[in-house]
């Protein structure tokens, strides 16, 4: 079977992302996967606008991702696309952005829809969840919590239901997680926020048929290497453990009792996560809280996976 080799390029409110990857039939094998913390959502959710030094921190990080596709592209270049969600959908100034990127890639970066982006979150993480020995009953319930919003989808082998919801790990904590650590006022505050997305997402994805979270992205990951007890972030170990109920609820509170230099001094924790995994780590626990579920099943795989997938279609 031919393999194809591809270039994904997530780019989210927090993180820009990378992923060269080979493809052939159901297999998909990393050949690159990077991350790097930008901000881009700097003050989004306030001003309305992408900040010119956020900016410019993304497309320094996107023109050390264009030399590594060029580096890894011996037979021409390779197929490549560039998606970007939450923060670049609510900016008023999101064409100097996509003017950027097409300077930097030579593709149009695609604002997609929450639902699009709910959907490629939906086959990146499920796709090799069947023969990952999991042992995930269907449905599954796949969430996706980013910096700006998070995304809902329910299915088996294919979606069910979608929904993309503007609470995020960002978006919360420079609304309400202000303070270090924040104060019992401002997490309750925080809590009806994602209480008032759930609702919302009730009313059209039918997240109560699911049978097993799925989890993804770096508040998620971050929260198993840490219920985990990892001396340091191991992909190969957080990649489809279980975090029973109780190990999530008990880290989500430690995380929001902790000061900026405690969680710093966790030894899983990315430095760009530090201000924000709080918020990342409650909206995971309520999510628990609210269906009932005993675990998340975790996967290093997401919209990342998923974009990469799509470039074989």
């Amino acid at each position: 079977m031919k393999t194809k080799r591809v270039a994904a390029i997530d780019c989210g409110t927090n993180s820009v992302r990378l992923l060269i990857a080979d493809i052939s039939g159901d297999s998909l094998t990393d050949v690159e996967r990077r991350m790097e913390i930008v901000r881009l959502g700097q003050d989004v959710d306030r001003t309305g606008r992408l900040a010119p030094e956020a900016l410019e921190r993304t497309f320094t990080a996107m023109r050390g991702y264009a030399k590594l596709i060029r580096e890894h592209s011996p037979d021409g270049p390779l197929p490549v696309r560039v998606v970007a969600t939450s923060a670049t959908r609510d900016a008023a100034n999101r064409a100097d952005f996509v003017s950027g990127v097409r300077d930097i890639f030579g593709v149009e970066p695609e604002v997609v829809t929450g639902d699009e982006e709910a959907r490629l979150s939906f086959t990146g993480a499920t796709r090799g969840l069947a023969h990952s020995g999991a042992e995930a009953e269907t449905p599954y319930l796949v969430v996706d919590i980013g910096g700006g919003s998070t995304e809902f989808v329910v299915g088996s082998r294919s979606v069910e239901g979608a929904l993309s919801v503007d609470i995020g790990c960002v978006r919360l904590t420079e609304r309400h997680l202000r303070d270090d650590p924040p104060s019992a006022e401002t997490v309750e505050a925080a809590i009806a926020d994602i209480e008032a997305a759930m609702d919302r997402v009730e009313e059209s994805v039918p997240v109560r048929t699911a049978r097993t979270l799925v989890g993804l992205a770096g508040s998620v990951t971050t929260v198993a290497g840490i219920a985990l007890d990892l001396s340091a972030y191991d992909p190969a170990r957080i990649h489809h453990s279980r975090i029973p109920a109780e190990r999530v609820h008990e880290v989500s509170a430690r995380l929001l009792r902790m000061t900026h230099d405690e969680r710093a001094a966790i030894p899983v924790m990315h430095p760009g996560r530090v201000d924000v995994i709080g918020a990342g780590a409650l909206i995971l626990d309520r999510i628990v809280r609210r269906y009932g579920f005993s675990e998340v099943v975790v996967s290093e795989h997401d919209i990342l996976d998923g974009i990469a997938w799509s470039l074989t279609a």
